[in-house]
């Protein structure tokens, strides 16, 4: 089993990749599939759009935000084909990471020109 530093390591390197092949421009979905399919290629367990539940004072919000992708069911990514992240983008992941109780999420920005300028670490806990 891995852990989600070691899981964390191929999302980004799999990310690497498929922007130099591709650079940036591309919409956001298409990235996405890429991601996927090249994370699953390498034997991880990955959802796309998943949809989390919340509660709130006895209400049920079966569908109350969706995953982009969930890899082992350990760490989130948020993708983006964006121009600028801004903190709301990092807020976001942050919240998700919280309502899941997940550990460890990606903010991965397609639209920067280089794709190291484009990733964002998050903790659980914490704004990098």
């Amino acid at each position: 089993m891995m852990n989600e530093n070691e899981i964390g390591k191929i999302i980004v390197n799999a990310a690497v990749e498929i922007h130099k092949e591709f650079g940036p421009g591309l919409l956001e979905t298409v990235y996405e599939v890429m991601l996927a399919y090249k994370l699953e290629k390498q034997g991880l367990s990955v959802k796309r759009q998943v949809s989390v539940p919340i509660e709130y004072e006895g209400m049920k919000f079966d569908e109350a935000f969706r995953v982009d992708i969930f890899v082992e069911n350990k760490v989130l990514i948020e993708l983006k084909s964006v121009e600028v992240v801004n903190k709301a983008h990092k807020k976001q992941v942050l919240t998700y990471l919280r309502l899941t109780g997940c550990k460890l999420g990606y903010l991965l920005n397609f639209g920067e020109f280089l794709m190291k300028d484009g990733i964002s670490r998050i903790i659980n806990g914490e704004i990098n």
